[in-house]
């Protein structure tokens, strides 16, 4: 019986928790000016492949060196 009501006490939580918490309104990129008034694009300012190709070489390291290993 304990254990059934510690698990209904977590599952209760787990669905009444997102109902209670709200996150703040993020700004517009902009400063709240229209989509064409500013420098910063709307989608903003961050490079998308500066993360990506970094990944990616230590994706391939990682690779060439279980290969290695491997046929050593």
């Amino acid at each position: 019986m304990k254990k059934a009501l510690k698990l209904l006490l977590i599952a209760g939580t787990f669905i009444v928790l997102p109902l209670v918490m709200t996150a703040q309104v993020p700004p517009h990129p902009n400063g709240g000016g229209g989509p064409g008034s500013g420098d910063i694009p709307v989608g903003g300012g961050a490079p998308i492949d500066g993360g990506l190709s970094v990944m990616l070489l230590l994706g391939a390291a990682y690779g060439s060196q279980k290969i290695y290993r491997i046929k050593k």
